[in-house]
This record gives C-alpha cells, structure tokens and sequence, in this order.
C-alpha cells in the first residue's frame, strides 16, 4: 500500500496496533481470570487506549500541519520571486509525492521563463540591431531626397514625387523607431527612471511640440488641467505616450477639428484623458486598437503602422497604470488614463 510507504504513517498504524493489542490482552486475560475488578480494569484500559491513540493522532497532525505550513511558506517564497524556493521532499510517501511534482513545476517554470528571458532578450537585440543598419541608409536616402527636393523647385510633377518621398521615409523611420521602443520595453532591459513630475510642465512640453502642426492643419488644440497635479512617473517615456494619442487624433481628424488634453487629481488616482471630435473609431476595432500592426478594413488611413497605441499601452502599464477608449462613430474618441497614488499604510 502507497499509504504505508510514508515512515510516519507507519509508525502511527504501528502505534495504534500497540495500544489496541495491549487494551484487547489486558480485557482478555482480566475476564478470563475473572478479577473482582475486571470490570473496572477493562474499562480504565479502554480509556487509557483512547487516550494514547488521541494523543498519538494529535502528534501526528501537528507534525503534519508543520510540514504543510513549511510547504506553503516555500510556496510563497517562490511567488514572491524567489526562484530558489523549494519545498523538502526527502522523504517517501504521498504528501512528499505531491510535494515533489511541485517542485518540478517550480523547476519546469524557471527554464520556460529562463528561455523566455533569451528570446526577448535575442529579439531586443536583434530589432536593435536591424535598427542600427537600417539608420544609415534612411540617413543618406533622406540626404538624396533633400538633394532632388531642391533641384526640382521648377518641376512640379517631380517635387511631388520627393515630397510623398519623404512622407515614406519619416513613416519608416518613426517605424524602426517604435519597433526598437517596443522591444526594449517587451524585454524589461528599461528600468524606468520614475521621478516625482509637474505633470503641466510636461504637457506644456506635449503642447509645443504639436503647436505648429495644429497651425498648419488648420485644427484646435486644447491643453488644460490643473497646475499642481504631480506624477510619479518617467518623464520621458510617459511624453512618449500622450504624444503618441495626440498623433493618432490628428491622424483621425480634419480641418477645423478640436483635440483636446485634460489632466486631473482626484483622491485616489490620476487621470489624464485625450479626446478628439474627429471620425471616430468603428465598433467592430475596438477592441483591437492595442494590438500590434492592426489595420481596420474600415480605416481610411494608409500611413499608421500600428504601433503606435501598442506602445502607449506598455508605456501606461509599466506605469502601473490603465487605459481605456470610448469612441463614437462620426463624433470622435476618448481615451482615459488612471494612474494609483501610491499611498502609505
């Protein structure tokens, strides 16, 4: 039997065998002797018997409930992030069985995120190195098409041509850009630098960079927010998103359309929200606006690669934060970011 296998178990059986052999003796030879008191005698046997039997078993189950409890501990280490955490399981039986398929688990699911780690590590390293090639071509194609640029002022169908040249060249040079960002954030080789932000300083920053470009389209550009709302967050990388989400509504909205930046403090969390009232987005893409390279049938824009939402909703997320997005189809899009205050307990 398996259940005998454990040396405790045994001991325990072995025990109580003891105790019901000896009280069933002693019964035996006081009836048989017919003892003035056998009476008496059968019956403190019996509760001696139960009592070494209850304490046997207490014993027993306290030993065990120590066991479990050390298991879970080494349980919990491991879940902490200890990877080293193992359960003791030297000895035979079925609990020490359990305990070591549990340990193999623990074992099988370091070498997966082991191999894991490698692969993003290899994908960083190889989109980063891709990156790097292809920088030096688009330096010099960008040189080229600036060279044609200027010798076909007094060609009109050419310096066409050159100027959707250069559109191609910027998509795939804020393309290559993306990719590496995504990598480097997909293998966790950026420790985000999380400093205490004036976060209307920084959309200050946001507002300027996009100024010229709500100019030239003729579209109105709203900043506004409270000026002492703070932000643990990395500077850099949190103005990579909402910059991101302002190049989508401009991609999404035409002349005489307004977009819109709020920022606010509430007790709990803080909330940054852009807002257009441009084409919005079709029901059916909803819920695959954050997937990479995702292209709508129904989208008309033809100079999005996809990415660029993705990577804002890493970027949040690394911030510990959420995301969401309301849209209307023909009245435009909102997207809400929450971030936690962290609070002292």
């Amino acid at each position: 039997m398996r259940i005998l296998a454990n040396r405790k178990i045994k001991h325990l059986f072995w025990w109580i065998a003891l105790f019901i052999a000896g009280f069933s003796s002693i019964s035996i030879v006081s009836v048989s002797l017919q003892w003035k008191y056998s009476v008496w005698c059968v019956l403190v046997s019996a509760i001696l018997m139960g009592v070494f039997i209850v304490a046997a078993l207490y014993l027993y189950f306290r030993k065990q409930d120590q066991i479990i409890e050390d298991a879970v501990t080494q349980i919990r280490e491991y879940l902490s992030g200890n990877q080293d955490a193992r359960i003791d399981c030297d000895e035979e039986g079925e609990l020490y069985r359990l305990f070591h398929e549990v340990n193999s688990l623990a074992a099988i699911l370091n070498a997966h995120a082991e191999n894991e780690g490698r692969a993003k590590y290899f994908l960083k390293d190889t989109i980063s190195n891709i990156s790097h090639q292809l920088k030096t071509p688009l330096a010099a194609l960008n040189i080229y098409n600036g060279l044609l640029q200027e010798e076909s002022k007094d060609f009109p169908e050419i310096r066409e041509f050159t100027d959707l040249s250069e559109q191609e060249l910027d998509r795939m040079e804020t393309l290559v850009q993306n990719l590496l960002k995504m990598a480097k954030l997909d293998s966790g080789t950026i420790v985000l630098e999380k400093t205490m932000e004036n976060l209307s300083e920084m959309m200050d920053c946001v507002q300027r960079n996009f100024t010229y470009q709500a100019q030239q389209e003729e579209k109105k550009l709203i900043f506004c927010g409270g000026d002492m709302v703070t932000l643990l967050c990395d500077r850099i990388w949190l103005m990579e998103a909402v910059s991101n989400l302002v190049k989508n509504a401009f991609a999404h909205t035409k002349a005489g359309d307004t977009i819109s930046i709020q920022w606010k403090q509430f007790a709990s969390i803080v909330q940054l929200v852009v807002q257009d009232n441009g084409s919005g987005i079709h029901p059916e893409d909803l819920p695959h606006v954050f997937k990479r390279f995702y292209r709508s049938r129904f989208s008309k824009d033809t100079q999005g690669v996809g990415l660029g939402l993705p990577l804002t909703k890493a970027i949040v997320e690394a911030h510990s934060g959420t995301i969401e997005i309301d849209s209307d189809l023909g009245r435009g899009t909102t997207f809400t970011i929450n971030f936690l205050i962290p609070t002292k307990l």
